[in-house]
């Protein structure tokens, strides 16, 4: 009898051990790029691990998460809320006994398509491209084309699935997508209260009444409150959710966030500029196309040039977006006048 292999091991443990709502990495609906099967890594760990590893990913840690440009060394970027969502994700799918590995790597590449400069640059791009511009269809555009050189990262079917409709209206094809769409609105939502409060924004004595008094007084004791809830609903059924008390109370939080952080002038006050740098790149690499190379290059005659600029301002940095803006629009010797 031939003895398993590491991977071979790990699929089995699945079946043992996960919910039959579960997703087993055995049963994928596979790769675009068939391949051959890696003797250690079940194919979920493969993509987690294709996704830590590229460029996108690392282009996270300085990218806007809510407030731009922050003075100050603990305010999220687009990479820390993607290591809180996973975590929170993974949390609740071990609960739930869901694919911990399927779960992590949806967090890992759900935010890969965001702008610089957060949902400021977001909008530009929609408004400018024909066909619109989402965060979420871009972070798929980046897996399936434009990662590794423009040839994509040939991720499963199921990953692929779980970072497009990772939205609140999405509606993912996995129980683990669903927990990382709900994980990630969980996350965003507390951080940015605490990055509010650490900014002056907001105070903790803010918050409406009812959801402290439901959710919890805390970053952490909301956190805990919420996973525990969606736990005790979720367990054992092929759902996963918030009980409509718990919900409703979420909900009037994320309304209250909106109302007074992310439509707050001094939280935004410096969006508008933002928007302005985005919006002058896009109009200038539309005219210089022959500037693009590579990957943003490759997909130039069959999607076209303004989605070819859109995937190369996308892919910016907030540094990068601000330096190629002065290059390109603000003469060297008054750059040299601010910075010598």
């Amino acid at each position: 009898m031939t003895q398993e292999n590491p991977r071979q091991y790990f699929e089995r443990l699945e079946a043992e051990t996960l919910s039959p709502y579960a997703t087993l990495s055995k049963n994928t609906r596979g790769r675009e790029i068939p391949i051959e099967p890696c003797q250690i890594r079940t194919e979920f760990i493969r993509d987690r691990d294709r996704i830590l590893h590229s460029k996108s990913f690392r282009r996270l840690k300085h990218k806007t998460q809510v407030f731009l440009s922050p003075q100050g060394d603990h305010y999220r970027t687009r990479l820390t809320h993607t290591l809180e969502v996973s975590q929170i994700a993974r949390t609740i799918s071990r609960a739930l006994r869901l694919n911990e590995d399927l779960t992590e790597a949806i967090s890992m590449g759900h935010d890969l398509g965001h702008t610089p400069f957060g949902h400021s640059g977001e909008d530009v791009l929609d408004e400018l491209l024909p066909e619109g511009f989402e965060h979420n269809v871009q972070s798929l555009r980046v897996v399936e084309k434009l990662e590794n050189d423009g040839e994509g990262l040939n991720l499963t079917f199921e990953v692929r699935d779980g970072i497009l409709h990772h939205k609140k209206n999405g509606t993912p094809a996995t129980l683990e997508g669903r927990v990382v769409s709900l994980a990630d609105r969980i996350a965003y939502i507390n951080h940015d209260i605490d990055d509010a409060i650490r900014a002056g924004v907001l105070k903790e004595s803010d918050l409406p009444a009812e959801c402290v008094h439901v959710l919890g007084n805390s970053h952490g004791k909301r956190i805990n409150t919420m996973i525990l809830d969606v736990v005790q609903q979720s367990s054992g059924k092929p759902i996963v959710k918030m009980s409509e008390p718990m919900y409703e109370q979420f909900d009037a939080l994320r309304d209250f966030m909106f109302d007074n952080v992310y439509k707050n002038p001094k939280a935004k006050s410096e969006e508008e500029k933002a928007k302005r740098v985005i919006h002058e790149l896009f109009e200038y690499y539309l005219s210089h196309i022959h500037l693009l190379t590579g990957e943003y290059a490759k997909y130039l005659e069959t999607d076209g040039k303004e989605r070819a600029v859109a995937d190369y301002i996308a892919g910016m940095t907030d540094n990068y977006a601000v330096s190629e803006y002065m290059r390109i629009f603000v003469p060297k010797a008054w750059i040299d006048l601010t910075t010598g």
